[in-house]
């Protein structure tokens, strides 16, 4: 059963409640991404076996619109084994251990998505919710939890009014709930999407939280919700907006360029490409999803001072306020 009254059933498991939602959410989401596009989404589903989970990965490609996207759930269970435990208290410090070995079982639900527009005036867009909980082995009680996620716009060209409504949609999602939310999230995506070795960051930004369990877990999911119904109405505008807009070689040459500096972040940077290549079963295709299709390097490039191309870099090099 997928749908909002199992999502708002608070008799049931947290865990219940937001395969639901993400459940739910893939589908509105790509029912809206294949409106813009000529195609339709491909669905895969996997497993991990011996009973512990999978997911289900959904991507278009070659499409008029979209070169490539994914929207992927996935729903997975099992233990950690020591080493991926101390390698996630780097970011986790209120991960525990509970078993005699060292290892803890888990549960891990989420959505992540990744859509890369062929024009280069259309912005690549990315959006993960997940949850997260450790149980005692014996009593199957849940000792840690926490949800994190966001979601982020990465322009090849800056259009003012695409990033405010973008930034706008997700401040309202998140003010409706409490109004410190947003600048603390707006900050601390900003400094999660630093492509440190470039100083610059990947994209116009949006909001990014993790370890979230400061808050009641139904007041959280309450706010994951409202954070996923911002994206559609923040995103499919613009791409239709964008998507046949006349564009030159020299343009689609420096979406590449942009395109290279979103594959530095993910594969060297990323936390959640990290954490999903050390879960044990992981699916690595869903996982490498977010890497577009074509990208490249040019040797020490840098743009015109005062063009189009160098007007973005300025802003990822100094992030401004949006709203």
């Amino acid at each position: 059963m997928v749908g909002p009254d199992r999502i708002h059933d608070k008799t049931l498991p947290m865990r219940e409640r937001m395969e639901a939602l993400v459940r739910l959410k893939q589908k509105e989401i790509t029912q809206a991404i294949e409106a813009l596009d000529t195609t339709t989404f491909r669905t895969d589903s996997w497993s991990r076996g011996d009973n512990a989970g999978g997911g289900e990965s959904m991507v278009i490609q070659n499409g008029t619109t979209f070169e490539k996207g994914g929207v992927n759930i996935s729903v997975v269970h099992g233990k950690l084994p020591p080493l991926a435990i101390e390698k996630m208290r780097a970011d986790h410090a209120n991960l525990k251990g509970s078993s005699k070995d060292g290892s803890i079982d888990f549960f891990a639900c989420g959505l992540s998505l990744v859509i890369h527009p062929r024009n280069p005036h259309a912005p690549t867009t990315h959006l993960n919710y997940r949850y997260f909980e450790t149980t005692d082995p014996d009593t199957k009680e849940v000792q840690t939890w926490w949800f994190g996620g966001g979601a982020d716009l990465t322009p090849s060209y800056l259009y003012e009014e695409d990033a405010k409504l973008f930034h706008k949609n997700h401040k309202d999602a998140l003010d409706k709930y409490d109004v410190s939310l947003y600048p603390e999230f707006k900050k601390w995506c900003d400094e999660y999407f630093l492509i440190k070795h470039r100083g610059e960051t990947r994209g116009v930004g949006g909001i990014f939280f993790d370890d979230f369990d400061a808050k009641p877990a139904d007041e959280i999911l309450q706010i994951v919700e409202s954070c996923f119904d911002a994206f559609i109405p923040s995103y499919c505008p613009i791409i239709a907006k964008r998507k046949d807009m006349p564009f030159t070689q020299e343009q689609k040459d420096w979406q590449q360029i942009r395109r290279g500096r979103y594959v530095e972040f993910n594969l060297i940077l990323d936390r959640g490409t990290q954490f999903g290549l050390q879960t044990p079963g992981s699916r690595v295709e869903s996982i490498l999803m977010s890497l577009p299709a074509t990208a490249s390097w040019a040797y020490d490039h840098h743009p015109e001072p005062g063009s189009d191309e160098d007007k973005l870099l300025q802003i990822l090099k100094n992030p401004i306020e949006w709203v």
